[in-house]
């Protein structure tokens, strides 16, 4: 994707999780964008649902409830080659365990990359599903989350994970 390349969306769905309210939209190859609703956010989308969506939004309920590990739905996610391979690394950080931002730089060959990890965690198109909140700074420490640390520990707690380490 070139800096700047507007990327075709579809409608988007609205359901609420113990987090909030996220939107899931498919893009018709894949599931390509997954936020936490709020206000004035996507205010161009128009409402409604597709057969991505709707798996995406099940696959959902299942993580919520402890039932689901790993999710199948296609994803399709649009960025620069260096945010899509720090993408890639968080899909491979296992269900419940964490890695440090530099981890991810190395894992992804850029090993004195940790701020752009960061950057690229932010600009992440496709919350839960591709867990930007396994990454967490050096010890453990909980930092940097666009949807607010509390998002952050919850998400954690939820996969069994304690927070406060």
């Amino acid at each position: 994707m070139r800096r700047g390349e507007r990327v075709k969306l579809g409608p988007v769905l609205y359901r609420e999780y113990p987090i909030g309210a996220l939107g899931l939209m498919d893009d018709g190859q894949g599931l390509s964008r997954v936020f936490l609703r709020r206000e004035g956010c996507m205010p161009d989308a128009r409402p409604g649902e597709t057969p991505l969506t709707l798996q995406a939004a099940a696959e959902l309920d299942e993580y919520f409830a402890g039932e689901r590990r790993a999710f199948t739905v296609p994803l399709s996610p649009h960025g620069t080659a260096f945010q899509l391979a720090v993408w890639e690394a968080l899909r491979a950080i296992p269900y419940g365990r964490t890695r440090t931002y530099g981890e991810i730089a190395a894992a992804v060959g850029r090993p004195k990359a940790a701020r752009a990890v960061g950057m690229a965690n932010h600009d992440n198109p496709l919350l839960i599903f591709t867990p930007c909140h396994r990454a967490v700074g050096r010890g453990g420490a909980l930092t940097g989350f666009a949807c607010g640390l509390e998002v952050k520990r919850r998400l954690l707690e939820l996969e069994g994970r304690d927070p406060s380490i």
